[in-house]
């Protein structure tokens, strides 16, 4: 009987009560909703040439109220003192640009009115296309805020990671692993400085990731990357290589070797990854190196080798493969290809095996540098292992003694179409398919629009140069965008388009303000080499 009883009244309650209610209930979450995305005005920056949006957008009011894009170029404005108001806002951003008015203000008038959009078409002087940024928390903040789709499944906070300082990366048993240095988290700055890691899936043509995918989605450079982080138990980015002694411990040279199969020994073949560690102290100097081998197992790296203080070949800056004399060698740049060691696991680990080109030994008894000359006066440049390692500062020194004239200098650039000369940095060097010669991503030290801010593209028949004059391809204007590394893995297009990141950052520079969320993380950018500027 009772259950007779509770049938006829739930037939009763929804007759009478929930089914002619049932579109007030529906429309109460509607309006819910609709409230939610109201809050906000929506103001979305695009490329005027391409229509994508533009990260890293700043937007000012005339009261110094200032927003930035996010990662789809997408700000999501809520300031009660701006509704139903006509507002001026100045518009900037790192090479790209609006005109400027009669009074030389770049910017824009807009009605800023809940739940309604406003898009900005912005010039881009770079020749390079900003993309997205890779690391840090927020990413795709505002676009969250207007209910518009993202393309990670983890937009705003992943790993508790809030800045990542240089990246390292290379493919590894059938994925994109990624390494980075010093690493700021939510709960302290340098939350973690042994390194982070994290991988990825390799592109796939027609991969599409979404956010309501859970899976690890394949890598599509044009949209993001989709990271896994190496996480404690705390699900936070855990030390990748937390190695004893005072101080962070940084990594370069990531290099990834195949040992070859032994049939007879029932050995197949294996892939390993090998880094170069430094362990610094302070104010920024090193006072350890060695070798690192990737552990998958435990996921981290372990020491290997410890170099002595007087190595001049290591691994370093980003490795290129190269043939020379039947031989395969791995080539480190950093940030031009002046030390090599042959491609085999036996050889990184054997100090005797790593050779440097260069024109500089060591006097027989006082060990001061000196250069070599040939009989017609030039430098003589060969690979050595008894030979010192040009740097920046040592061929500085031998300018100023007079051992080597301003034109001899190889860490000078020229810049094209003009006799403009500036100094190498770092760069990322790489074998391009499609121009049939190696490309070089250059970063100036002591530019004029920032310190260490400007990059320039150039090319070369051979992997030691010479290179042609650079042109300049992106600038960060009295900000910093240091350790570039281009991914030749995410090339598309036989290696037309090019991707490659940096860190972007206040340090090194002469900026009053390090830029909210962006600050010290890796920004993606694009590169058409078909761009007839990039070869006048």
């Amino acid at each position: 009987m009772i259950p007779l009883l509770f049938s006829r009244h739930t037939r009763w309650l929804w007759r009478n009560i929930l089914r002619p209610n049932m579109l007030w209930l529906l429309c109460i979450q509607a309006t819910a909703l609709l409230a939610d995305e109201c809050k906000y005005f929506a103001i979305h920056v695009v490329d005027a040439e391409t229509g994508r949006g533009v990260p890293l957008v700043e937007l000012k009011t005339t009261n110094q109220v200032t927003h930035w894009t996010d990662s789809a170029g997408y700000i999501a404005i809520n300031e009660p003192a701006l509704w139903h108001r006509e507002v001026f806002f100045h518009v900037h951003s790192h090479g790209y640009q609006l005109p400027a008015d009669f009074f030389g203000f770049r910017g824009v008038r807009l009605s800023v009115e809940p739940g309604q959009s406003a898009t900005i078409k912005i010039h881009r002087n770079n020749l390079a296309e900003r993309l997205y940024r890779v690391t840090g928390a927020d990413i795709y903040r505002d676009s969250l805020l207007l209910q518009r789709p993202v393309p990670i499944s983890q937009p705003v906070n992943n790993s508790s990671v809030t800045g990542a300082d240089s990246v390292l990366s290379a493919v590894f048993q059938g994925e994109m692993h990624w390494f980075w240095g010093d690493t700021n988290l939510h709960r302290y700055p340098l939350g973690v400085f042994h390194a982070t890691g994290a991988v990825s899936k390799l592109a796939a043509v027609d991969a599409k990731p979404t956010a309501d995918d859970k899976q690890l989605a394949p890598l599509t450079a044009e949209h993001g990357v989709e990271l896994e982080y190496f996480v404690d138990a705390k699900g936070e980015a855990k030390p990748m290589c937390p190695l004893p002694g005072d101080g962070p411990t940084w990594l370069e040279g990531l290099t990834v070797l195949s040992e070859p199969a032994i049939p007879e020994a029932g050995q197949s073949a294996v892939e390993r990854m090998f880094a170069a560690y430094a362990k610094i102290k302070p104010p920024l100097d090193v006072y350890e190196r060695g070798i690192v081998e990737w552990n998958a197992n435990k996921q981290v790296f372990e020491p290997r080798l410890r170099f002595t203080d007087t190595q001049q070949g290591y691994p370093m800056g980003h490795p290129v493969a190269n043939q020379h004399d039947g031989e395969s060698y791995v080539y480190y740049c950093r940030p031009l290809p002046l030390v090599r060691v042959p491609a085999t696991a036996a050889a990184l680990f054997d100090p005797q095996a790593y050779e440097v080109y260069t024109c500089i030994v060591p006097e027989p008894v006082t060990r001061a540098p000196r250069v070599e000359r040939g009989a017609a006066g030039q430098l003589v440049w060969r690979w050595r292992r008894d030979g010192l390692l040009p740097t920046r500062e040592l061929e500085a020194e031998l300018v100023s003694q007079g051992k080597v004239t301003e034109s001899e200098q190889i860490f000078r650039m020229r810049t094209a179409g003009s006799d403009r000369w500036w100094t190498l940095h770092s760069a990322s060097i790489s074998w391009n398919a499609y121009r049939k010669c190696w490309i070089m991503l250059g970063l100036e030290i002591g530019g004029e629009s920032s310190f260490l801010g400007e990059l320039y593209y150039a090319e070369a028949e051979n992997l030691l140069g010479p290179w042609s004059p650079a042109v300049k391809v992106v600038t960060h204007d009295k900000m910093t965008f240091y350790n570039p590394r281009e991914h030749p893995t995410l090339s598309q297009f036989g290696g037309r388009i090019l991707f490659f990141e940096g860190t972007y950052t206040q340090t090194f520079s002469n900026a009053p303000v390090a830029t909210p969320r962006y600050d010290y993380n890796q920004l993606m950018y694009r590169l058409d080499l078909s761009n007839p500027q990039l070869h006048p």
